[in-house]
């Protein structure tokens, strides 16, 4: 990496948990500059607008949260394992990966009339998760771990849309109770299809 590009990534390493925990429109540059402690002409070197780094960040937010989940699901060796491990991650509240919580949550919610680039990425990463649960249900099948009646597409897309809106339940309540019953479900109903 290049000083410019090593000072970019500090730039939005910096700024995620802002942009995160306050949303776009929420953040002003001053307070970009007051986490980088970098003045404004200088962030401007790195970034033309508020817009091009808040697209940044919203993608470095969602690739660490993926590669947050992927580290953990490769230790795991069982279907089974992996989707608990993924209930496990999310339900994890308390202790979010990015300060904020989840950020396609966050920005989805923000961005979803208002900043298309930001929808489209949120969007990306929604598919992207999902398509990720339909791969460990379908290696779970192929490998006779869990039964082959189960319309594992279903349940993908149920899965995620619970566990997001646990998230969703919890911080505006400041009570995980409805995350722990979503996490007790959805492994109840994976138990039940297991073989």
């Amino acid at each position: 990496m290049t000083k410019a590009e090593r000072t970019r990534q500090f730039i939005i390493e910096q700024s995620a948990p802002v942009f995160n925990t306050k949303g776009v429109a929420g953040t002003a540059m001053s307070d970009v500059m007051q986490v980088t402690k970098m003045a404004k002409g200088g962030l401007y070197g790195h970034f033309e607008s508020k817009e091009e780094l808040s697209c940044a960040v919203v993608d470095y937010c969602l690739k660490t949260m993926s590669d947050s989940i992927s580290s953990g699901l490769n230790r795991k060796k069982t279907a089974r394992e992996k989707l608990f491990y993924f209930i496990d991650h999310f339900a994890r509240v308390d202790k979010p990966i990015i300060e904020g919580g989840c950020p396609m949550l966050n920005f989805g919610s923000e961005a979803d009339d208002t900043n298309p680039a930001i929808k489209e990425r949120v969007n990306k990463g929604i598919k992207d998760s999902q398509a990720l649960l339909s791969s460990i249900l379908a290696c779970g099948q192929a490998n006779n771990e869990f039964k082959s009646d189960w319309q594992i597409e279903d349940f993908a897309v149920k899965m995620f849309a619970m566990l997001e809106g646990g998230m969703l339940m919890a911080k505006v309540a400041d009570d995980n109770m409805a995350m722990k019953k979503i996490s007790k479900m959805l492994k109840d109903e994976i138990t039940a299809h297991t073989i």
